[in-house]
């Protein structure tokens, strides 16, 4: 789509853009490695798969709960005071783990909670840079942040699996480490592009917002997301096996996340009107009719462009999520707000896979796919309830207390925009 390569072309042509976006990119692909590359190394020394999962699970809780806390202190002393401290820590922890200093688990949990949340830091830089006149160009901005975590998401787990069945799984552990540390010190050296710091008294009244009606159903619409993937992952797979063709699941995760990708790349081209809050509805319907079918479908076929054609919907909520919630909040606690919305993904994830997972013992596939079709239902009441809700009167910019020099221009760009919801 020529079109389409142009505006986002156009878009990282903005100054300073591609600086910011394309480590944060690269940072990300290691954070996809990360998890992954943990199994392989606990399991490459112990044997066990019940112990690589111990580990696993403590470093997503960790991620999960720390995530916020860690936008939290980015909200109050900018990203590039935060950031080499959390790398630096993250590092220190991988080096814990390949060393076997301390027991895997305890490893596990401190590599989750200093991974730096590098999407959410690149989401807020966006949303300073496009302000004012600019902002119609958001939802392209998150689009391409979504698009760079599908692509993340896809690589990053089968680049370490190569490396790890090759017999080589400290080297995945080590590489994911590498470019966590390696993009995210790159984010953090432009300068130019970091969100300006808000002033104590505005700072301590902003995070009254994380309470505010519209923000918390984003939270919830994350959560209910994070539902649906978590079950999709286990269904399929109890699918494949249950045919007697587990090879079949790598195809039909294929069909999922390539029809994603495409959706996150159409949607971002697209010239967008009318409400966010309407178009995230319709999403959540579309991925709700979508997913009914997995529930009573056999043939491999039509379960794959079934699973083919919810992957378009996706993205669309993710992208509308990322722009209703970064007109939720102010600027002041924004970083914050969006890792919420990623622990909120992360733990609906990981509690999906246990309640998918007793469905599909109980009655097979169908089971495991009917918790993605009520997560997707769930979506589509919240997203109906957000049509009432009125645009919140926030301001996205204001006269920072303290900020950098090189930060100086677009701290007086932002002081004159005032932006609300769409």
């Amino acid at each position: 789509m020529p079109s389409a390569s142009a505006n986002y072309r156009n878009l990282l042509r903005t100054s300073g853009a591609a600086a910011f976006f394309l480590p944060a990119a690269a940072g990300r692909l290691g954070i996809a490695m990360t998890g992954i590359g943990i199994v392989w190394l606990v399991h490459a020394r112990t044997g066990s798969y019940a112990a690589a999962g111990l580990v696993t699970g403590g470093f997503a809780v960790a991620d999960a709960v720390a995530g916020p806390q860690i936008g939290r202190f980015v909200d109050r002393f900018g990203q590039t005071r935060v950031l080499p401290c959390v790398l630096g820590a993250h590092a220190g922890a991988v080096a814990l783990l390949l060393a076997g200093a301390v027991p895997d688990l305890v490893a596990g949990v401190l590599v989750g909670a200093t991974l730096p949340q590098l999407s959410a830091l690149s989401a807020a830089r966006w949303s300073a840079l496009l302000s004012g006149e600019r902002a119609a160009a958001l939802p392209s901005a998150f689009a391409l942040e979504a698009l760079a975590n599908g692509v993340s998401y896809m690589a990053g787990p089968a680049l370490v699996s190569v490396l790890g069945a090759a017999g080589h799984p400290v080297a995945g552990v080590l590489l994911a480490a590498a470019l966590v540390v390696g993009g995210g010190l790159a984010l953090a050296a432009q300068c130019r592009t970091v969100p300006p710091l808000i002033g104590h008294a505005e700072r301590r009244h902003a995070g009254r917002a994380l309470l505010r009606s519209a923000f918390l159903r984003q939270v919830a619409l994350g959560l209910a997301l994070g539902v649906f993937f978590g079950a999709i992952q286990v269904s399929v797979a109890a699918y494949a096996v249950g045919r007697g063709t587990p090879d079949a699941a790598a195809l039909l995760y294929v069909a999922f996340n390539c029809t994603n990708l495409v959706g996150g790349w159409v949607y971002g081209a697209w010239r967008h009107g009318g409400s966010p809050r309407g178009r995230q509805a319709a999403a959540a319907a579309c991925l709700t009719l979508a997913s009914l079918p997995l529930t009573f479908l056999e043939a491999p076929l039509a379960v794959g462009a079934t699973l083919a054609l919810t992957g378009l919907a996706v993205p669309v909520l993710l992208i509308l999520s990322s722009v209703l919630t970064e007109s939720a909040v102010p600027r002041a606690v924004l970083t914050q707000a969006f890792t919420w919305g990623s622990s909120a993904s992360a733990a609906g994830i990981a509690g999906a896979a246990a309640v998918a997972g007793r469905l599909v013992d109980a009655g097979g596939a169908q089971g495991g796919f009917g918790v993605a079709a009520g997560a997707a239902a769930l979506m589509t009441v919240l997203a109906l309830g957000g049509l009432r809700d009125s645009p919140p009167d926030v301001p996205k910019s204001s006269a920072p207390a303290e900020t950098t020099a090189p930060n100086a221009p677009l701290t007086r760009r932002d002081t004159s925009t005032n932006r609300t919801a769409p």
